[in-house]
């Protein structure tokens, strides 16, 4: 139903996002002046012209992806997905000299296998061009002119625009990374739903190669996410508008009155190596406090403040020592971050109890296919309980 509405009035579009980040994502797309902007699970619908396009891409931080619909047909078996494919003019979207990629998205009793389905929308436009001028587009499936998404729900087969590319978690500054590093996305949302004010002190004591802070920075100095990618699909598009991006990506972006202390602390020297650099490309001038220290020797500055972090899950690190981390972690918590708020996402529910304090507030997030807990604990002094 959603589809119907996106493709019958033109203006729709899609935002992919994590489990977990839809409200955040609907409350960014509504800010840039999208109109009937409504939920779903992963994913936010919403209307708009072309600016709201370019900016979704550009200025949203959890977004992972912004795709336009454009056809719908219905379709039980290989032939009739075949010839739903190639009943549209595929010239007006793409010509025999571009290259092209099909991802293909499947939720159905009437296929099972989405490389087989990408394959078959891949025969129809190459058919077709094929029969009418003799020429086809070729295939490229790491840097396309165009990206084509066929998503098949039961019967119901959706073709939609890529208008991101490559996904928009990836903004380009990251050149390493250390161990698992934690998705930008989901770095941003964790950050917005800890309701960081952008003023007080900020610290990720295990921060690996820098994401936390260094997203946290970006939107402490008003950095648009996507100012240090190389591109995004829609400029290659056919209507692409380079006055219009030109415009949104020179926008003055004003820094804070106030300066935050946003420090980043690992006891690996060679992942704060990273996070140096990483923080280096993505705002020169700006400053992280980068720290070489265990959690249980890093000194806080004086709060008001918030910590954010993600500790090992357990994948890496035997049981025992998960629980002495999650132990030490919430002895620490107590004896130094009094003025704080401590946020920590772990997949390992069990070893949060030995924190030995008692959540006030728990989401349910998404690490990739790890379901987890963004835990806010109450910092305050005196006897640590054991966790039971």
């Amino acid at each position: 139903m959603e589809f119907d509405r996106l493709i019958a009035n033109k203006t729709g579009m899609v935002a992919k996002t994590l489990r977990g980040l839809e409200d955040l994502l609907a409350g960014e797309i509504e800010a840039l002046g999208a109109h009937n902007v409504r939920k779903g699970t992963r994913v936010v619908y919403f209307e708009g012209n072309k600016e709201v396009l370019y900016r979704a891409n550009f200025n949203t931080r959890t977004a992972l992806r912004i795709l336009k619909p454009f056809h719908e047909f219905r379709a039980r078996d290989e032939n009739e997905l075949y010839r739903g494919a190639g009943g549209i003019d595929w010239s007006t979207i793409l010509s025999a000299n571009m290259t092209f990629a099909i991802d293909g998205v499947l939720n159905s009793p009437y296929f099972n296998h989405s490389g087989y389905i990408a394959l078959r929308v891949k025969d129809a436009i190459a058919d077709q061009f094929r029969a009418g001028t003799g020429k086809r587009p070729n295939v490229d499936t790491i840097d396309p002119d165009i990206r084509i998404n066929i998503h098949i729900s039961g019967d119901k087969c959706t073709l939609l625009l890529d208008s991101s590319g490559e996904s928009l978690h990836r903004r380009g500054y990251r050149e390493a990374t250390h161990h698992a590093p934690l998705n930008e996305v989901l770095a941003a949302g964790i950050i917005m739903l800890s309701g960081w004010d952008r003023r007080s002190v900020f610290i990720d004591p295990m921060c690996g190669s820098g994401t936390i802070p260094i997203e946290a920075a970006m939107m402490a100095y008003n950095i648009p996410p996507g100012i240090y990618r190389k591109q995004f699909a829609f400029e290659r598009w056919p209507d692409f508008d380079d006055t219009l991006f030109s415009k949104i990506y020179n926008q003055e972006h004003p820094e804070p009155k106030e300066i935050p202390h946003i420090i980043g602390s690992d006891m690996s020297a060679h992942a704060i190596g990273i996070a140096r650099n990483n923080a280096k490309n993505a705002f020169p001038g700006k400053k992280i406090e980068f720290r070489i220290s265990s959690f249980e020797n890093m000194m806080p500055p004086p709060g008001p403040g918030i910590l954010i972090t993600n500790p090992p899950y357990g994948e890496r690190i035997r049981a025992d020592n998960l629980q002495v981390l999650h132990s030490v972690m919430g002895d620490v918590l107590k004896k130094r971050y009094a003025g704080y708020s401590a946020w920590v996402l772990s997949s390992n529910k069990e070893a949060l109890k030995f924190t030995g304090l008692k959540p006030e507030r728990k989401i349910t997030l998404y690490n990739g296919p790890l379901e987890c807990r963004l835990v806010k604990f109450p910092v305050y002094p005196g006897s640590r309980k054991t966790g039971k």
